[in-house]
C-alpha cells in the first residue's frame, strides 16, 4: 500500500496530536504506545503513524497499538531514531509498504503492524506481567517510607483564591475514558456546580464539555494555550528543590503573574486531590485518574507510593467516577415521550375547560358550524 502526506514530527505524542490533520503522516518516538495517546491520534483522523520506537516492547500488554490497527490506522513500527534526522516537519513524504521515502529516497524502514501481529505481541507480553508487578510493588514499598508524610502530616497547599471549603470538587485527569466520563457527568456539574480542577490536559476536556476550569494543576506540558488563558488559577507542579519548568511556558504566554508553584514529590493528579482535601472540600469526584498497574505502566511510572498514600488520606471523601459513562447514560425513551405528550395534552384540555373566554369561543364555533350545516 502507498500513502502520501505531510510529515509531522514530535517525540512527544501528546504534543503532536494538537497539530495533526487527516492529511498528515505522524512521526513519533513512543515506546509502548498507551491507550490515551492512541485514542488522541485516532481522533485527529490521521491514517498513517510511523513510530521510531517499538509500539509494544513486550514489557506489558499495552493496548495502544491494538486500538490504532483496529481503527484502520497504518502503523509502521520501530523505524529507528534516524527518521528524525532524515525528515523535517512539513516534508512531503510517502509510505510504501514498510518504507518511508522522501523524494523517492528511503529514509527509514520498519515493520507494518497488523491487528493479528499486535494481538500476538500482547499475548506474549502477558507472560512478563507478573515480573512487572513484582518490580512495581517493590518500588512502591521502597518509596512509601520516604513519602509517608503525605499521609501522616498536614500538607502545605498553595493559597488559592477559589472557594473550595464545603463544596464539591471534580478533578479531571487525562486518563482512560476521561472525555466520555465528564460528558456523562454534565448534568451533575450543572446542578451541583462543583469546583472544576483540570490536571494538565484534563482542563481541555472540561472546556470541550462546555464548562470552564476553576483551577489547573500540573507540569503545564500537555494543556493547550487556550485552556491556560481561560482565567483559571494556575498551579505549576515543581520539583522538590523548587524548580518549576512549567513556569517557562507561562512566562512565554505572558500569564505567569499570579501563577503558583507547588514543590511536592507526587504526581500532578495527587496534588489536585490533596488541594481539594486540605482546602476542606465536602466531596471529591475523580475523573480519569490512574489506579491500576497497566495505567501506571502506560504513564511510565515505576511505582505508586504517593498515589497510594493520597488515596488513603482522602478516601473518606473520594468518589472515583472513572468509567461512569459505561455504567450510566441519561437517555429519553419512548415511554418518557408518551408521558410528556400526555401531560401536555392534559394541560391543554384543562385550560380549555377552565377558561370562560375559550369556552365561549368554542360555543360560538359550534353554533356557526350548526348554522352552516342547516341544523
Amino acid at each position: 500500500m502507498r500513502h502520501q502526506g505531510i510529515a509531522r514530527l514530535d517525540k512527544r505524542t501528546k504534543d503532536l496530536v494538537q497539530r495533526l490533520g487527516s492529511e498528515d503522516i505522524a512521526i513519533i518516538d513512543h515506546v509502548d504506545m498507551d491507550r490515551v495517546s492512541a485514542e488522541a491520534l485516532i481522533s485527529t483522523g490521521v491514517e498513517v503513524v510511523v513510530n521510531a520506537a517499538p509500539s509494544i516492547s513486550g514489557a506489558y500488554p499495552n493496548v495502544g497499538p491494538l486500538l490504532l490497527t483496529r481503527g484502520g490506522v497504518t502503523l509502521i513500527d520501530a523505524v529507528g531514531e534516524d527518521v528524525f534526522t532524515c525528515l523535517s516537519d512539513g516534508d512531503s513524504i510517502e509510505v510504501v509498504g514498510d518504507e518511508v521515502l522522501k523524494n523517492g529516497v528511503v529514509c527509514a524502514v520498519g515493520t507494518r503492524l497488523s491487528v493479528t501481529t499486535v494481538e500476538a505481541k500482547m499475548e506474549a507480553a502477558k507472560a512478563g506481567l507478573g515480573e512487572q508487578l513484582d518490580k512495581f510493588a517493590r518500588n512502591t514499598i521502597e518509596y512509601l517510607e520516604k513519602e509517608k508524610g503525605i499521609l501522616t502530616d498536614e500538607t502545605w497547599v498553595p493559597p488559592v483564591t477559589t472557594d473550595i471549603y464545603g463544596r464539591h470538587v471534580m478533578v479531571v485527569v487525562r486518563g482512560y475514558d476521561f472525555k466520555e466520563d465528564i460528558e456523562t457527568l454534565a448534568p451533575y456539574i450543572r446542578e451541583f456546580r462543583p469546583v472544576l480542577i483540570g490536571v494538565d490536559g484534563g482542563a481541555d476536556a472540561i472546556l470541550e464539555a462546555g464548562f470552564s476550569p476553576d483551577i489547573i494543576v500540573g507540569d503545564m506540558d500537555s494543556v493547550t494555550d487556550s485552556a491556560l488563558k481561560s482565567g483559571a488559577e494556575l498551579i505549576v507542579h515543581a520539583y522538590a528543590d523548587g524548580r518549576a519548568p512549567g513556569m517557562d511556558r507561562l512566562e512565554t504566554l505572558g500569564i505567569s503573574e499570579g501563577a503558583l508553584t507547588w514543590p511536592l514529590s507526587a504526581t500532578s493528579e495527587d496534588l489536585a486531590l490533596l488541594l481539594a482535601w486540605e482546602c476542606g472540600a465536602d466531596l471529591i469526584v475523580a475523573v480519569g485518574t490512574h489506579a491500576n498497574l497497566v495505567e501506571y505502566l502506560d504513564k511510565g511510572r515505576k511505582g505508586m507510593a504517593s498515589t497510594f498514600l493520597v488515596r488513603l488520606k482522602v478516601g473518606t471523601k473520594l468518589v472515583d467516577a472513572k468509567g461512569v459513562n459505561k455504567l450510566y447514560r441519561a437517555t429519553v425513551g419512548p415511554r418518557h415521550l408518551v408521558v410528556l405528550v400526555g401531560a401536555g395534552l392534559t394541560v391543554v384540555t384543562a385550560v380549555l375547560l377552565i377558561s370562560p373566554a375559550i369556552r365561549a369561543f368554542l360555543d360560538l364555533l359550534v353554533l356557526r358550524v350548526r348554522a352552516w350545516l342547516g341544523f
